[in-house]
């Protein structure tokens, strides 16, 4: 006589955790929350936003994911992005405003996105080849201070070429364009930039776990050494990342321009700094926790200004951080790992 033994159907409570569900239903609460707080219009400007966060943040998770390197250059590869683009607007294609015609309007943006994400693609591989790869096996604080010098030299280029004072940059766009859902009246500008972001971001998801690209990125993130073992071309892969992740920058340089039609030079810093802040509340490392990271920060920073603290933004920005650490010190899709042997 055999004895057959049934497998415990798994709880309720079983398969939210296994499916992680709790990081994004604490989100999205806070956005349906934040939607009665701050009204329709605000909630909008804040998806939009936020999406210019979380494709910065990318670069910066992609990069510490690889060789754990916080790559503090990455924000003013951002900035250069968004002069790279209201250069190719103005000086390449001759644009000073809005496009009405719909055919001329879509080769414009998608020559502005090609040639701006991929000059700035071939940027960031540039920095990781002369700036980073000497430093590979240096102690982490080298790479560090490096990454910090990039950071200034590209200030200061721009700063030359362009000048401190803030320029304008055509807003193709026309920012007041916009249509009427539900009676919420939307931007085209905020409905491009969102939609935008949101392509980039799945299509890059697509890419790293479906192609034989991503695999490599993947194995080297998990362990480089046994990776190359494998195979995988160690150097190729990771200036494959700082190429990918550069030209996302790059294209959120270019929403950047178009959404707000003026940049400056000390645009960097501060996208920067919120953006790498959005990657470590969303679980340095983890691409889909950047996103979510970017989001959330974009509506904490719109919030604050809609209840008339605009000064204190930052502030709160930074309190939600050490609030989601302190509880969840490895962010919100983070894990904790233990130390490689």
């Amino acid at each position: 006589m055999t004895t057959r033994s049934i497998a415990a159907q798994p709880s309720f409570l079983d398969t939210f955790q296994r499916l992680r569900l709790g990081p994004y239903l604490f989100v999205l609460g806070m956005a349906v929350l934040d939607y009665f707080i701050i009204g329709p219009d605000q909630f909008v400007n804040a998806l939009t936003i936020g999406a210019i966060y979380a494709l910065v943040a990318i670069g910066y998770t992609m990069v510490y994911g690889i060789i754990e390197l916080i790559n503090f250059a990455h924000g003013d590869v951002f900035m250069v992005g968004a002069f790279c683009s209201m250069f190719v607007l103005t000086e390449v294609l001759g644009q000073d405003g809005p496009i009405n015609d719909p055919v001329t309007l879509t080769v414009v943006l998608f020559i502005d996105f090609a040639v701006t994400m991929f000059l700035l693609g071939v940027l960031g591989t540039a920095i990781e080849r002369f700036a980073y790869r000497p430093l590979r096996n240096a102690p982490r604080l080298a790479p560090l201070i490096t990454a910090i010098g990039v950071s200034f030299i590209l200030q200061n280029l721009i700063q030359i070429i362009y000048g401190p004072s803030p320029i304008n940059t055509p807003q193709i766009i026309d920012p007041t364009a916009h249509i009427d859902v539900a009676g919420i009246s939307i931007g085209i500008i905020n409905i491009f930039v969102i939609a935008t972001a949101l392509v980039l971001m799945v299509a890059l998801q697509l890419f790293v776990s479906r192609t034989r690209i991503g695999r490599a990125m993947r194995s080297t993130a998990q362990d480089r050494q046994a990776a190359q073992l494998m195979g995988v071309d160690i150097n190729r892969t990771i200036a494959i990342t700082f190429f990918i992740g550069s030209a996302l920058a790059g294209a959120a340089g270019v929403v950047q321009g178009l959404y707000f039609g003026n940049i400056q030079f000390t645009l960097g810093f501060q996208a920067g700094l919120k953006a790498f802040t959005a990657a470590v509340l969303g679980g340095i490392g983890n691409i889909t926790g950047a996103a979510l990271g970017g989001f959330l920060i974009g509506f904490v920073e719109v919030t604050a200004a809609a209840l008339g603290f605009f000064v204190w933004g930052q502030a709160a920005v930074f309190a939600v951080l050490i609030i989601t650490l302190v509880f969840r010190p490895s962010g919100l899709l983070g894990q904790q790992l233990g130390e490689r042997a």
